[in-house]
């Protein structure tokens, strides 16, 4: 039991403790997070690197009544452990338990529930704004923290901009630790680099914006000059010219591991006047070297064992996962087609496309944080005769959305959207879980939609993709591959043909329709349901635009009912597709559809076999649905499928 987290009520008590008492908080905090990693994944470099500036913002401030938002806000768990959460912290990341992102149901401490990045200069501003018209004599502080891999987020120029010409009290506190999950790119990198390692006017500087301040004036075209001049050279002197042009007050940069340092910088920018910049500089796994060492792999390692001098990870899977496979057929497809590029949005490791960077480093771009910029950027590679592939999480492909239709779906460019961690993506939770895709993407004209059933799927639409002239997209899971077995597929497997479904196996009874790598739990289902005497068939859709109308007329017609299943919500989804498809048709009679999937809310986090037993995504839930939909039909041997509870 740690000696001072385990008695800490309120975060109120630390504006107490002496500047040493804080440094054994912080060791505190690092242990907890090292035990936490013997027991399960969890975000752990930057969480390691941010824990002196947590302790420092809540000794500074009161977020009782001021404040706080943490950008992207994987780096949230010192914050909960001295927010009242210390004793839940074991639960981080479990089904029912601590979410690994900010939450407001857990606390009033966590305003916003973030885990996309770039949004918390905007959304603080608005607060700031709020609480001014609402309560203006209240005088709250407004503080956001974010990442200088979230920093080149063109939604924070716009949040600067606007406050800076606003000019009302706002502080954002730039992380600046070197890295976003992989070392951050771009020419706003390189600046603040060069801010970084430029440090010898840091004594200085007071001294001399002091001696500037009384530069003397002879004359209206001289105090033009001088005041210009003044404004360069002290922006000069403080690195932040950018920020001073944009109406920003900059200072920094500060040591983000010195508590005493933050302790006295945040209480000074307390007392200034409009929007400030306070640079602070941290180590991202900084108090564990391993992490410190290896940050990129340390950012969301697997559990591991510590040891006297280190760690060592848990034996993991040998299993190949999907986004391997996509790392795989992007890489050969750029081996064999020259005018093949691949774009990433500050996920090169995530998506495993490091090899691809090594081997192709002129056709590979890492537009950092930027996901609209990278959709157009492919767009106007495309135009000019490229086949640029943009492999992206299907959560951040959202905050492209404009630029897929104005850029890519209208112009009917051939750019293809590698959606990776699509499904539920586990412990990361709602604002991770890629359930979104199918419906904002095939209401688009011009797109295809795919999704593999299989491994075997998923390697031969990225070849049928950069072939297509038109835009299309490729989801798949985080998790490990299936293959379905040879044997299984009743007519073979069928190549990878536009707007074709593949039929696994024909039933008279019913039909499951799956939509994506849920196919081999199908399969499973179907095999279950055999043995009770249901005759079940499964078809692999592969396509949820165009969809395969043909198919879906012939099993309306010999099927007794229908079964959809993907992992996507549902809400104009790929059985709405289905739905849609039957509506257009003149059949006698309609089979009864039921569809399954995401249903109409935000699903929490959980292990992801959790979740869809939850949502009866799991064998036992496809052979419960398919029995209840005999039974309505009076088919002999449903009841005998139900299973038993």
């Amino acid at each position: 039991m740690h000696q001072i987290l385990s008695q800490l009520q309120s975060p109120a008590e630390l504006r107490s403790m002496d500047n040493a008492t804080l440094e054994q908080v912080a060791e505190e905090i690092r242990d907890t997070l090292c035990n936490l990693l013997t027991q399960r994944a969890a975000h752990f470099a930057s969480n390691l690197g941010v824990v002196e500036l947590c302790l420092a913002l809540h000794t500074a401030f009161d977020f009782s009544k001021d404040r706080l938002i943490w950008d992207t806000g994987h780096q949230i768990y010192p914050h909960k452990m001295i927010t009242g959460r210390y004793h839940q912290f074991g639960s981080i990341r479990t089904k029912g338990g601590l979410m690994g992102y900010p939450n407001p149901k857990e606390s009033p401490y966590d305003l916003f529930m973030t885990g996309h990045a770039g949004s918390s200069v905007s959304t603080m501003f608005g607060l700031r704004s709020g609480d001014k018209l609402l309560r203006p004599n209240e005088g709250q502080h407004a503080v956001a923290v974010i990442g200088d891999g979230a920093f080149p987020s063109g939604i924070v120029y716009e949040a600067m901009n606007n406050a800076g010409g606003m000019k009302e009290k706002l502080l954002v506190v730039l992380n600046d630790n070197r890295m976003s999950i992989c070392p951050r790119v771009g020419g706003l990198a390189d600046m603040l680099d060069r801010m970084r390692i430029n440090r010898s006017y840091l004594g200085a500087k007071t001294g001399i914006a002091s001696t500037l301040d009384k530069l003397p004036f002879v004359g209206l075209p001289i105090e033009k000059f001088l005041g210009n001049f003044k404004e360069a050279l002290k922006a000069g002197l403080h690195g932040g010219m950018l920020f001073e042009e944009l109406g920003f007050r900059y200072v920094g940069p500060i040591d983000g591991h010195n508590i005493a340092q933050m302790r006295k910088y945040f209480e000074m920018v307390k007392d200034l006047d409009g929007p400030v910049l306070l640079h602070v500089v941290t180590e991202k796994g900084h108090g564990f070297r391993p992490a410190a060492e290896n940050p990129v792999y340390f950012h969301t390692p697997a559990p591991f064992t510590l040891q006297e001098e280190g760690c060592t990870p848990r034996k993991q899977s040998a299993a190949t996962s999907y986004t391997h496979l996509a790392a795989r057929a992007i890489e050969d497809a750029m081996q064999r087609c020259s005018n093949v590029t691949v774009l990433t949005a500050a996920m090169c490791q995530g998506n495993k496309l490091e090899s691809i960077r090594d081997r192709f480093p002129d056709r590979f771009f890492d537009t950092g944080i930027c996901e609209g910029h990278a959709v157009a950027f492919a767009a106007g590679q495309a135009k000019a005769g490229l086949r640029p592939i943009v492999d992206i999480y299907s959560t951040f492909l959202q905050r492209s959305y404009d630029q897929i239709f104005q850029e890519v779906a209208l112009q009917n460019l051939p750019v293809t959207f590698m959606l990776d961690r699509s499904g539920l993506t586990g412990p990361d939770g709602p604002t991770h879980h890629g359930v979104f895709d199918l419906s904002y993407l095939r209401i688009f004209p011009n797109m295809t939609v795919m999704a593999p059933g299989d491994g075997n799927d998923l390697k031969a639409m990225v070849e049928f993709a950069i072939t297509h002239d038109g835009p299309t997209s490729i989801r798949y899971p985080k998790s490990n591959a299936t293959f379905l077995e040879a044997d299984k597929v009743s007519r073979g497997r069928a190549a990878i043909e536009l707007g074709k479904a593949e039929v696994i196996s024909e039933g008279r009874d019913g039909t499951i329709i799956c939509c994506g790598t849920l196919l081999s739990a199908c399969c499973e289902a179907a095999e279950r349901l055999a043995e009770a005497g249901l005759q079940v068939g499964v078809v692999n859709a592969r396509f949820a635009k165009p969809i395969d109308e043909l198919l879906i007329k012939k099993v309306a017609q010999e099927s007794g009912f229908i079964v959809t299943v993907e992992e996507s919500s549902l809400a104009g989804g790929f059985g709405s597709a289905v739905l849609e498809c039957l509506n257009t048709m003149q059949l006698p009679s309609q089979p009864r559809v039921m569809r399954l999937g995401i249903p109409d809310r935000f699903v929490e986090h959980g292990d992801t076999h959790e979740l869809h037993a939850e949502l009866g995504l799991d064998v036992e839930g496809i052979v419960s649905s398919c029995t209840h939909l005999a039974c309505e039909r009076g088919v002999e041997g449903a009841r005998i499928a139900q299973p038993t509870t």
